[in-house]
């Protein structure tokens, strides 16, 4: 059976800061996230902004998720402390679509010219079979102050 669904990548200059409030203050979604402030239309606004600003830089791509016309949420590939990074944050109504993000990721990394890339899993999350199957190397990372299980990816 396939569980497939339709999704759309959008750039973040066509999202809006009041379509991402409900997601980005969502409890369920915010346990699994670094520690922040609830936010505002005012702060939605500067972080929609900074993902513009991260989708500009070389070797980084970074996109509203949509399924059904529907707000699924963002995934991408950024760079901290000079490594790629796979960021997939999904709306928990959402959550079974991570894998076929994923593998949307993973084919922009391949496209951007990527040999590896890492995943960094808040300590919150349980460890994933298949990424710990793919993974070259799986370490604990603290990183802003929280500790995650980190998956280090050959791009294939």
């Amino acid at each position: 059976m396939n569980n497939t669904r339709a999704l759309e990548f959008l750039r973040f200059e066509d999202a809006s800061p009041r379509d991402f409030l409900t997601f980005l203050n969502n409890q369920k979604t915010r346990k699994h996230l670094i520690k922040h402030d609830q936010f505002t239309i005012e702060s939605a606004t500067d972080w929609i902004n900074s993902k513009i600003a991260v989708d500009s830089t070389q070797g980084c791509r970074v996109r509203v998720v949509m399924c059904e016309n529907k707000l699924a949420g963002w995934c991408g590939l950024q760079c901290e402390a000079g490594k790629y990074e796979i960021a997939i944050v999904l709306d928990d109504k959402f959550w079974g679509l991570g894998k076929q993000v994923f593998q949307q990721v993973m084919t922009w990394a391949k496209e951007l010219g990527h040999k590896e890339i890492f995943i960094h899993l808040l300590h919150t999350r349980p460890r994933y079979k298949f990424l710990h199957k793919m993974a070259s190397n799986v370490f604990e990372t603290e990183l802003f102050g929280s500790k995650f299980t980190s998956y280090q990816l050959t791009v294939k």
